[in-house]
């Protein structure tokens, strides 16, 4: 184990930029999520379902664009891709603060559609600039800024509604990730490692990004348009391997957002919710912890094995007969939360040619969008059925089986990309 891999990372000048701009581009989502719960219960007077609403709305238009955007990132280029969002963005969020309910809604939709896809955009810079031995190291630290944001965005969300109201804090919070989007515009820095070529150059016959989106959809690599008859063939980046991470990625999502609803649960239950953010924290603190030392390995476990992990720490808290005891096993659990999705991800951008890594990336940020979406209601389901234990059995448990699925397969029937693993082609 050596932490010296982090200093070395931060010497590299796309890293540290890159690491720094990501800050920026993710805070507003976790202090608009606060955010916007309290502009709907407050100001427009509406239901804390209703404001839930909105969090899915959103969710589901982020989990449709991740894809769409990646493809575009793949066959035009960072600049290209970015004008979408900075058209569209300011509009939406100067407006949105300011009106009704449903307006709200429709307009957080269409802002959900055209989000920069900063989590893929700052992790494709981070493996392109890095080789293939300090990527997982790369992709921890990652994580570990990612953990910041959701730590502290928030407390910021938070203070800035008490000080300046909620329509204007959501306003200026969105607004610090269009002026971080327009910075990411100016650096513009290289996504794939084969990046030498101007992407205008490369994409000289689409003379504008909207004469690219109909051709970017129709494509399934992010090459050129097939005739119409294989126009519906599978990507070629779609292996049995891949897909068994991408799901075991959505079984991960399903088991945070579990533990989240689990907890909220198990701090009513033992009376004690003046002590829940606290105890959050402590959660956040351990995936933190875990993030930092997983990168820190001189050999990494797989992304299968730390599912496991997951899964069998996260049904351990159920047996949590008082809070310090459930916060303590919590701790543990969290110091796998990070390492997983850092393991899945890296496992499957190996598996994948850079030419492609931007819409399969897309398709990792959608399959955890899509594990929140569905493990809410269905630890919520658990959770009325037998008390707060459920959210946690329920989302460990499935961890465990869709593990398992992935421990059984993966080794047998997908192999690394030659150019991600530094090998040749057979």
């Amino acid at each position: 184990m050596s932490f010296q891999t982090y200093a070395e990372l931060w010497r590299i000048p796309d890293v540290r930029r890159i690491l720094v701009l990501g800050l920026f581009l993710r805070l507003p989502m976790p202090a608009s999520a606060v955010i916007v719960t309290l502009h709907v219960v407050g100001p427009l007077d509406r239901s804390y379902a209703e404001a839930g609403l909105v969090s899915t709305v959103l969710a589901i238009a982020m989990a449709i664009s991740a894809p769409w955007l990646g493809r575009l990132l793949d066959r035009l280029g960072l600049r290209r891709t970015l004008l979408l969002p900075l058209a569209v963005l300011p509009i939406a969020w100067s407006v949105a603060p300011w009106v009704g309910y449903l307006p709200l809604l429709a307009l957080v939709a269409v802002a959900g559609l055209f989000t920069v896809p900063s989590f893929s955009v700052v992790r494709q810079v981070m493996i392109r600039s890095v080789g293939p031995g300090k990527r997982t190291a790369a992709l921890s630290a990652d994580a570990v800024m990612t953990e910041l944001c959701f730590m502290t965005g928030p407390l910021i969300g938070v203070l800035g509604a008490s000080y300046l109201g909620t329509s204007w804090a959501l306003m200026l919070s969105q607004w610090l990730g269009i002026v971080a989007a327009v910075g990411l515009w100016l650096l513009n820095p290289a996504i794939t490692e084969s990046e030498s070529v101007d992407p205008a150059e490369a994409t000289a016959s689409v003379p504008a990004v909207a004469a690219a989106i109909p051709a970017a959809v129709a494509t399934a690599d992010g090459g050129a348009a097939e005739p119409s008859s294989r126009r519906w063939r599978l990507p070629t980046w779609v292996s049995p391997g891949v897909v068994l991470l991408l799901a075991g990625t959505f079984a991960a999502s399903l088991i945070l957002v579990a533990e989240d609803l689990g907890t909220v649960a198990a701090m009513r239950d033992f009376d004690r919710t003046t002590y829940l953010g606290l105890v959050m924290a402590v959660w956040a603190l351990g995936s933190l912890l875990g993030a930092l030392i997983y990168g820190a390995l001189n050999s990494h476990p797989s992304a299968a094995m730390m599912l496991v992990l997951l899964g069998a720490t996260t049904m351990l808290a159920a047996i949590a007969p008082e809070p310090i005891s459930f916060a303590a096993l919590l701790l543990v659990s969290g110091f796998f939360c990070a390492p997983t999705l850092t393991a899945a991800l890296e496992a499957i951008t190996s598996r994948v040619s850079s030419s492609v890594r931007g819409e399969v990336m897309g398709w990792h940020g959608s399959a955890i969008t899509l594990g929140s979406a569905v493990g809410a209601p269905a630890a919520g389901f658990a959770i009325d059925m037998i008390g707060w234990q459920g959210g946690f059995l329920l989302g460990g448990g499935l961890g465990l089986l869709i593990s398992t699925a992935i421990w059984l397969t993966t080794r047998r029937i997908s192999k690394p990309y030659p150019e991600a693993s530094g090998l040749q082609a057979e």
